[in-house]
């Protein structure tokens, strides 16, 4: 099963994916901000006596990374993100400040992703895609046995992701979702990094920035 938390003000949906089989977890995107939402995210493990495995990084904005440390050093796990995505990850300091937010925590990256990874959370198996454009480290996890896709902020509800930051690039964003993401059967649910969840199907038909009619 997927658990969705949001979080922060930048409204940041963060993941937690449970296998239901053997109860390990791998949490994905922690954007937890506060010590309250924090402690929100280890409430609900705790309160499921889920055993955390991985903490997975679809990329490394700093929305997306605000709680990674706190994951990490919480429940002894390793941190997972594309080795292209490290020239956004060591600017998160300095984007704080431009933000003029306090109190985040720096961590290391422990394993490199790649495409083409499995990453096997108890007996629930996630495929590896990398998927650049709104960052070039991005990566999207694909559990095809349930049929779902942990996306960031690669394609939303009607919308994709921003490509006017810096390290963006608008079509290998365009790119990735047609090679990538619009090759997957119409009915896997897509989980993005904000917004409400949608399908594959859904965003292939209607959505107004990349259809494939």
């Amino acid at each position: 099963m997927v658990k969705a938390f949001t979080f922060s003000p930048f409204q940041e949906n963060t993941y937690i994916v449970i296998d239901d089989e053997t109860q390990k977890a791998a949490v994905i995107d922690p954007g937890c901000y506060d010590q309250a939402e924090k402690e929100t995210l280890s409430a609900f493990i705790d309160s499921r006596q889920l055993t955390v495995t991985h903490l997975l990084q679809t990329h490394s904005h700093l929305d997306h990374v605000f709680g990674s440390a706190y994951v990490k050093r919480k429940y002894g796990v390793k941190m997972y993100l594309h080795e292209l995505d490290m020239v956004i990850f060591n600017d998160v300091p300095k984007r704080m400040e431009m933000y003029g937010l306090r109190g985040y925590d720096p961590t290391e990256v422990d394993v490199y992703l790649r495409e083409g990874d499995k990453i096997a959370v108890g007996n629930t198996t996630l495929d590896v895609l990398h998927t650049p454009g709104h960052a070039p480290g991005h990566v999207v996890f694909v559990n095809h046995k349930d049929r779902y896709v942990i996306g960031g902020d690669v394609l939303f509800k009607g919308s994709i992701g921003r490509t006017d930051f810096t390290y963006c690039d608008h079509q290998a964003l365009l790119n990735s979702i047609r090679t990538k993401l619009y090759t997957l059967p119409d009915d896997y649910t897509v989980y993005a990094g904000h917004m409400d969840p949608t399908t594959i199907g859904r965003e292939k038909k209607s959505n107004p920035f990349i259809r494939m009619d």
